[in-house]
């Protein structure tokens, strides 16, 4: 089962932002664009920005089993299961190939499910060249893990730039696909695993019962990271290289679902010291006792969560935060600002009135501020970024702080 263009809509209008759409910054759909783009499409490479840390990056790939949880979507399957991607900082000419973005088939499952499949061929996204080289020799010593979590319906590799300016930073990023979770996603045997919990959520009458499913995706996601922190940092970690990771400076953040996923995740396990939601509604709330004082930080669209906005959940939220706090939200963004598509949707020459910010200031906001963010909170460096708004960042809005 493939999740159709009206399930996504429904979902996200459920988080009051903007429809969803693919391979470019929220608002912009593939049919908008002009023709030349569109046939310039068939024959150009789409690429990643390089990161901008100091480290050269590398890439694994692990599968992990929760034989203690049934998989909530498909309980006939059996176990939950992760497709993780590991990110570090690595050793400079080291390791393979540049790491594949995505498979074909994943691709074409990605754009089938927007009803553009037959206006560009999967291989141009799945082509997408990023920088991390596989199986690249890490390097040394203790570095701080960051675990991501991409938005309902959504592939990880949509973080790819993302996880890797943060491993070119000198962080470990756990970059992970929840089963029947996104449009399509690979898993060992040749299976390729579809959105599930996208039709069952759609069948549900809108309204509250839609919400308290979304809400029940938060929560399992959380369940799913302190299962992916015990696998990492346990006695027997699952990934070859868990050594390097910092144990005791662990962070989260991600997008949509995913980012209301690194607040219950936070709530839920004390090992995560620091969050980050990037435009994420929260269907489940935050504790009413906060988070322990841990530091989080909600980055969003203007149009959806200003603070008058009509997702009440960010204010509600707010004011639960017990720690250091930001409310930032970004002039001219679109709900999928703050992933890959609108760098990737620039090249293709996209554009739309709604979310009119360029491709490349989307990177570099969304780069910049959860970089700063971890590394202010997990590596104790202060960053001026975080205090009030910036010349050089006049899109920034920020809304609250403390």
């Amino acid at each position: 089962m493939v999740i159709r263009r009206r399930t996504a809509a429904a979902i996200l209008a459920l988080s009051l932002s903007l429809p969803i759409v693919p391979i470019a910054s929220a608002g912009t759909a593939l049919a908008d664009a002009p023709g030349p783009a569109a046939s310039a499409a068939v024959t150009q490479q789409l690429e990643l920005p390089r990161p901008t840390g100091p480290y050269a990056t590398g890439r694994q790939t692990l599968h992990l089993v929760d034989t203690s949880r049934r998989d909530p979507w498909v309980p006939s399957a059996g176990a939950r299961e992760l497709m993780v991607s590991m990110y570090y900082p690595a050793r400079p000419r080291t390791g393979g190939n540049v790491a594949p973005y995505m498979t074909t088939e994943e691709a074409r499952l990605l754009l089938e499910s927007q009803g553009y499949g037959g206006v560009f061929p999967p291989e141009l996204l799945s082509g997408t060249r990023a920088t991390a080289r596989t199986d690249a020799r890490p390097v040394p010593g203790r570095h701080p893990l960051v675990v991501l979590s991409p938005g309902f319906s959504v592939h990880r590799a949509t973080l790819t730039l993302l996880s890797e300016e943060l491993a070119a930073r000198g962080y470990v990023v756990a970059l992970i696909d929840h089963a029947y979770e996104s449009v399509g996603t690979a898993f060992p045997g040749g299976r390729t695993l579809t959105c599930v919990a996208c039709d069952t959520i759609n069948a549900l009458p809108k309204g509250e019962k839609s919400k308290a499913a979304l809400a029940g995706v938060a929560n399992g996601r959380a369940a799913d990271v302190s299962f992916v922190l015990d696998r990492l940092t346990g006695r027997q970690p699952a990934w070859k290289n868990a050594g390097i990771i910092d144990r005791k400076r662990i962070g989260m953040a991600g997008h949509s679902i995913g980012g209301n996923s690194a607040a219950r995740a936070m709530a839920s396990d004390s090992r995560i010291r620091a969050g980050v939601n990037m435009d994420g509604t929260f269907f489940a709330p935050v504790p009413a006792d906060g988070l322990d004082g841990r530091p989080f930080m909600m980055l969003g669209t203007d149009a959806g969560h200003r603070p008058d906005s009509k997702d009440t959940s960010w204010g509600e939220g707010w004011e639960r935060l017990d720690g250091w706090k930001r409310w930032l939200t970004v002039a001219g963004s679109g709900h999928f600002t703050f992933i890959d598509f609108p760098v990737l949707g620039a090249q293709l020459g996209l554009s739309h009135p709604d979310a009119p910010l360029s491709g490349q200031r989307s990177g570099e906001i969304t780069r910049d501020y959860v970089g700063a963010f971890f590394d202010q909170h997990l590596r104790g460096m202060r960053q001026p970024l975080l205090d009030g708004p910036t010349p050089a960042n006049p899109e920034v809005n920020f809304q609250f702080r403390r």
